[in-house]
């Protein structure tokens, strides 16, 4: 999947992945994706909540190895 904007987080825990996605998603236009690369497990469900409460879509989640990927769509 083509996105717009990546973010690599890993080795970073709860809550940094979401705090840079935050500021990624902030310099970013509606409609744009961004793709979060996380190795931390509880990031699947920040992710959910997150999109959830900041209206940004969650395109995707997978899980590839150690890794968890999240696409989020900008409001």
């Amino acid at each position: 999947m083509n996105t717009d904007k990546e973010v690599d987080t890993r080795g970073l825990n709860c809550p940094l992945p979401i705090l840079k996605a935050k500021k990624a998603l902030a310099d970013m236009v509606t409609g744009q994706t961004l793709k979060v690369v996380s190795t931390d497990p509880g990031s699947m469900r920040d992710f959910q909540a997150f999109a959830k409460q900041t209206g940004n879509e969650l395109v995707d989640q997978q899980t590839v190895n150690d890794e968890f990927i999240h696409v989020l769509r900008r409001r």
